[in-house]
């Protein structure tokens, strides 16, 4: 059994400040290749941040990146151009050297000492895009690990569906009750490759089944994939 806390802004605020200030050096450093804006998602900016007091392990931060003109380069060249980039700024402010994985770019601080993980910051790159249908579409670059290749991979179907039921827990007064359940899925999860999303992605489905919403069960993983990170 976990013990899941949520993690008030007055701590988490210093470190996004500062991984800002990372992002923005990273910037300066690949503007000779292209240029990136950012986006903090997940749990930051729905103050959803937590951590578990029983672990070993802190809080993290998701950032989204999106390469200006990004049809000039391929998948590999914008993720090992960032993986360098990051590898040369991120020990600046703390961090260790990047991990790369199959669908982010993570950068950790550690308390070496301990044997801790203090936080850490997953950044994905995409691209979001019109398909020939008109519908607004957002892929993403993903590690083959069987192939050793980056390639643009869709979010499956669950990624749009997810901010319209969000929205309508809000609309009907039953976010305390979203707050209050993901800690609950949190702390009773045993499968440790579910991720954080998949879990509130359960929650918000969830709440709205019992509060009338839909009535059919879902795959929550397919919200956002749960292969590794």
């Amino acid at each position: 059994m976990h013990n899941f806390e949520y993690v008030p802004k007055s701590k988490t605020k210093p470190v996004k400040i500062e991984i800002i200030k990372l992002i923005n050096e990273v910037q300066d450093d690949v503007r000779n290749t292209f240029t990136f804006s950012y986006e903090f998602i997940g749990s930051e900016p729905r103050n959803m941040v937590t951590y578990d007091s029983k672990s070993n392990i802190g809080f993290d931060f998701d950032v989204n990146i999106r390469v200006n003109k990004v049809e000039n380069f391929t998948a590999k060249q914008i993720k090992t151009t960032l993986i360098n980039g990051f590898n040369n700024i991120a020990p600046n402010y703390g961090f260790d050297y990047c991990e790369d994985s199959k669908r982010v770019i993570t950068i950790k601080i550690k308390d070496k000492k301990n044997s801790k993980i203090l936080f850490s910051c997953d950044f994905a790159i995409v691209h979001d895009y019109i398909d020939d249908y008109g519908d607004e579409r957002q892929e993403y670059i993903f590690l083959n690990k069987k192939t050793n290749k980056y390639v643009w991979q869709d979010q499956p179907d669950g990624f749009y569906e997810l901010p319209e039921k969000e929205e309508w827990c809000k609309e009907n007064g039953l976010w305390n009750d979203v707050l209050k359940l993901y800690l609950i899925l949190k702390d009773k999860n045993t499968d440790k490759n579910k991720k954080s999303r998949s879990i509130y992605a359960e929650t918000i489905h969830q709440i709205c089944q019992k509060n009338g919403y839909f009535d059919y069960e879902e795959d929550y993983d397919d919200y956002y994939g749960d292969d590794d990170y």
